[in-house]
């Protein structure tokens, strides 16, 4: 047997451990306890956070129904299920945009083009404005709109399929684009057309939209070369009292008319972008063309030197006899583009007039200002009753400032 510890020793070793033990036992105790509240705290915040964010969409989705609810003769609704199986899954991409991808799909024998936008391109208002806006008006010479998707976090919309794709893979002439130069008799018609969309926009629906971004892109065309105007989701209405509204920058550097420098928009702006598109199908060639030599990048600051110079037959498009032997009626087109280009808008015609002109029933104004690219804010013809929307915000215009 091992000999016991004297008792005053192990009394000693009992003293001096006791106190020491209940210190480490207390601070283990107030670890724990700290890290289990801290966990709670912390858990309760993230479950705070996440049902904020969840009642939040909610509220959201909930607001977004009632306001397509409100919506008035607007388009077919389809469900989501519905446009998947009609795309086939968005199997064929026919293009991609600014705002998201169309794909090629089919309801029935009728063939559709569905537009899927993405969460970080078109928002709510402007999707909104494209469903109420196009699908409640109706011409010839304007995309249709079947339909739409608004389903959580799905946006979609339901057009028409048009077959020959957007105007620009017909008029510049790329490496890439082995489609034949156009007729003259072919960019005639698309140019009327374009024309004649427009005119009713501005002026035979009850209010005046302006379209506000209309290019080759926005320009559809049909198996007989039928162009068709789309894309409304930057469109503005203008209430018939009113001369003109403010809004915030909106459209594509290239196309915009010099007044976006104040932000005081009439249905004029797109009839500025209109005479740049006509340059654009006449000459060949993009309006901002970085591939070219520096002074022929711009198209319309390169009009002015040539108009002034007696020269506008050198940007008639060089890869078309048949453009080069209309050179005459070629440089009258070139004339009304011109004068669709007057940095003030109140000396730019109607739409109505264009027509008139591409008609032959009227004359295109012959006394017109051949500078075509502001370089300051000069006099953009902007006054009377004015409807506010938003601040403006810089951008660029349609050419080098």
């Amino acid at each position: 047997m091992l000999p016991k510890k004297p008792t005053s020793v192990a009394r000693q070793e009992s003293t001096t451990r006791g106190p020491s033990s209940k210190k480490v036992d207390t601070v283990v105790s107030i670890a724990i306890t700290g890290s289990v509240v801290s966990f709670i705290l912390t858990t309760a915040f993230i479950l705070f956070v996440v049902h904020r964010r969840l009642t939040r969409r909610c509220h959201e989705m909930e607001e977004e129904e009632a306001e397509f609810g409100k919506l008035q003769g607007t388009p077919m609704r389809f469900t989501f299920q519905q446009l998947d199986v009609a795309t086939e899954q968005f199997k064929d991409k026919l293009g991609e945009g600014g705002f998201g991808s169309v794909y090629k799909g089919r309801l029935g024998e009728e063939r559709i083009a569905v537009k899927r936008l993405d969460r970080a391109g078109q928002g709510k208002s402007e999707f909104l404005a494209e469903v109420q806006t196009i699908g409640s008006i109706h011409h010839i010479n304007l995309v249709r709109l079947f339909g739409f998707c608004a389903e959580k976090s799905h946006k979609l919309l339901v057009y028409e399929y048009m077959p020959k794709g957007s105007l620009d893979k017909w008029i510049y002439c790329r490496h890439d684009n082995t489609a034949p130069p156009l007729e003259w008799k072919v960019r005639c018609k698309i140019i009327t057309n374009i024309a004649k969309g427009l005119a009713y926009l501005h002026e035979e629906c009850m209010q005046r939209i302006a379209h506000l971004d209309v290019k080759p892109q926005n320009i559809l065309i049909d198996d007989d070369f039928n162009a068709k105007i789309s894309d409304f989701g930057l469109c503005k209405l203008i209430d018939r009292d009113m001369s003109q509204v403010v809004t915030r920058m909106r459209g594509t550097p290239g196309y915009l008319a010099p007044e976006w420098l104040t932000s005081h928009i009439t249905e004029k702006a797109d009839v500025y972008s209109f005479g740049v598109v006509v340059m654009e199908i006449v000459s060949g060639r993009k309006n901002l063309d970085t591939c070219r030599s520096e002074e022929s990048i711009h198209l319309i600051t390169l009009l002015e030197e040539k108009v002034k110079n007696g020269h506008l037959v050198d940007l008639i498009d060089k890869n078309s006899n048949d453009m080069q032997a209309h050179e005459q009626d070629v440089i009258q087109m070139m004339k009304l583009a011109m004068w669709c280009l007057q940095i003030d808008c109140k000396r730019r015609p109607k739409m109505s007039e264009v027509v008139k002109v591409l008609e032959g029933t009227m004359d295109a104004e012959s006394s017109i200002d051949h500078n075509f690219v502001a370089t300051h804010q000069a006099n953009f013809g902007i006054a009377g009753n004015v409807n506010s929307s938003a601040p403006p915000v810089a951008s660029h215009l349609s050419g080098p400032r």
